[in-house]
């Protein structure tokens, strides 16, 4: 071969060098998992985001959930102590603090033993991505509650298959130091319709229907969250109301909230938090 033409030659090279290098991303800088004490789960490239101030409230505000709330602080404390615990399932009705009761006990905890825990989110469609986060995660000092919020699976998702082999099924199984904590507003993580069909449609229906539901059993904790009923709503804005200052007679309070629960058609702790804004709003009343 000329000099001319392995100049040619290795000057084509360079250039696919350099364009398979613009289109692989460098790999992410390795994750300080002392800078923060809640992450956000991104995959694709796959990252953890810490989280400087976690949206929460704090848990003396959460009304109408004692139980679940002494249930989850438990299991959470044993497990920041090292002690055996439970994938936890928060199922039920809507708005009732199935979220913010997970990040209101995580605060909880930390303030109890800082730097032991922390709380990761993870999204639904990021669930496949699952392995990879154990794997970053496995062997660290640190503890992990991973948080998916609002987890649910529709007809023909297969994600809920990877979600079975992290919780209790592979050959590593699950790392010692984390837990998975998921909300829903299903049971079972899938609607009645899809579990009737299945029944419907299969060779073997009970098998069929056994291998979607099976998936809620992994959850060794079970936390279900019901309508609220007047009583636990007036609790719950009077709470707000006192936490924040706002000088409103209780008698004006409970008719307001009424009405601002009969223009929403529900009442839940989601919708006494929104009356509270408005009322705040209106009394010039920041809600710090």
């Amino acid at each position: 071969m000329s000099d001319s033409s392995a100049a040619a030659l290795l000057a084509v090279l360079t250039r696919i060098a350099d364009a398979l290098e613009r289109q692989t991303p460098p790999p992410p800088p390795p994750v300080d998992l002392s800078a923060a004490d809640a992450f956000v789960w991104h995959a694709d490239p796959d990252r953890l985001e810490p989280v400087p101030s976690v949206n929460r409230v704090d848990i003396a505000l959460l009304q109408g959930v004692e139980r679940q709330r002494d249930l989850l602080l438990d299991n959470t404390r044993r497990f920041a102590a090292g002690l055996p615990a439970n994938n936890a399932l928060l199922w039920g009705a809507r708005g009732m603090g199935k979220s913010s009761l997970v990040k209101s006990v995580h605060a909880a905890v930390i303030a109890e033993r800082p730097g032991t825990l922390a709380l990761v989110e993870i999204h639904r469609e990021d669930i496949p991505s699952l392995p990879r986060l154990l794997a970053l995660l496995r062997g660290r000092e640190k503890r992990f509650v991973l948080f998916c919020d609002d987890l649910s699976f529709t007809t023909d998702d297969t994600h809920y298959k990877s979600l079975k082999a992290v919780l209790e099924g592979g050959v590593e199984g699950r790392p010692d130091n984390v837990l998975f904590y998921a909300t829903s507003n299903r049971r079972h993580l899938m609607p009645r319709d899809m579990i009737e069909n299945e029944r419907s449609t299969a060779i073997n229906p009970a098998e069929a229907v056994e291998e979607k539901v099976s998936l809620s059993d992994r959850f060794g904790l079970w936390l279900g969250f019901h309508n609220c009923d007047q009583p636990t709503f007036f609790a719950m804005v009077e709470g707000y109301a006192d936490a924040f200052g706002l000088t409103v007679g209780r008698e004006r309070l409970h008719a307001e909230a009424v009405e601002w629960s009969v223009t929403r058609g529900s009442r839940s702790g989601r919708v006494a938090w929104q009356f509270i804004q408005d009322l705040a709003g209106r009394l010039g009343t920041p809600l710090r």
